[in-house]
């Protein structure tokens, strides 16, 4: 993953009347912390962070004014819930060569052959992997696969260096027929209709 370039300052003001003020200049507050460091507080552009940060693990090369840059990680992003714009950033401090532990989204391509659902049983992988070649996401192809066809976590053919830090057992695809699927929604919701039944019964008494 290419390395994003963000001009970040260094801020002395905190609280959320601070925060606020930074919002009001286009600029997101942010904490830099990791390998034994002191925590640093920082002040990101609004613009160019959202846009980077639209990116899964986004690998940001920060340019601290007055300082060297830094390669970081994005550890945690509280967005707003009604705006969705993005209110504070944690990041982590990474190094050239250090391997860390991170979610890769997956994706799936091709169709199945005939009447099938692709079940995916996991949205994201946790790798562990070089913090400089996190890759954005897995692709799984199941173009041609029929009804029955599994994929385990020992199946997957993934990035030189990366490393799943799961079970080889653990299914991540499956294709089934569009009935099992419904089968299975309706065992559900059954289950759910049984459990509300006995807890207005459990009320009464």
């Amino acid at each position: 993953m290419a390395e994003i370039t963000i001009a970040a300052k260094t801020r002395d003001e905190f609280g959320k009347g601070a925060a606020r003020r930074l919002r009001r200049d286009k600029l997101i507050p942010a904490v830099l912390y990791g390998h034994g460091g002191e925590t640093v507080h920082l002040a990101l552009p609004a613009h160019a962070t959202t846009m980077a940060l639209r990116t899964a693990n986004a690998l940001l090369d920060l340019e601290v004014e007055g300082g060297k840059s830094q390669l970081a990680l994005p550890k945690q992003i509280q967005r707003d819930p009604v705006k969705d714009t993005i209110e504070h950033v944690d990041l982590i401090i990474v190094r050239r060569g250090e391997k860390v532990h991170v979610e890769v989204p997956l994706v799936v391509t091709g169709e199945p052959r005939g009447e099938a659902v692709v079940i995916l049983e996991q949205n994201s992988l946790m790798l562990e992997v070089e913090a400089t070649h996190i890759p954005p996401h897995i692709d799984i192809d199941v173009e041609g696969q029929e009804v029955g066809y599994t994929l385990t976590a020992a199946d997957l053919v993934l990035p030189e260096g990366a490393l799943y830090t799961g079970e080889s057992e653990d299914v991540i695809v499956s294709i089934q027929t569009p009935q099992a699927k419904d089968m299975g929604e309706s065992t559900e919701e059954a289950s759910a209709d049984e459990a509300g039944d006995d807890a207005e019964a459990a009320a009464e008494e």
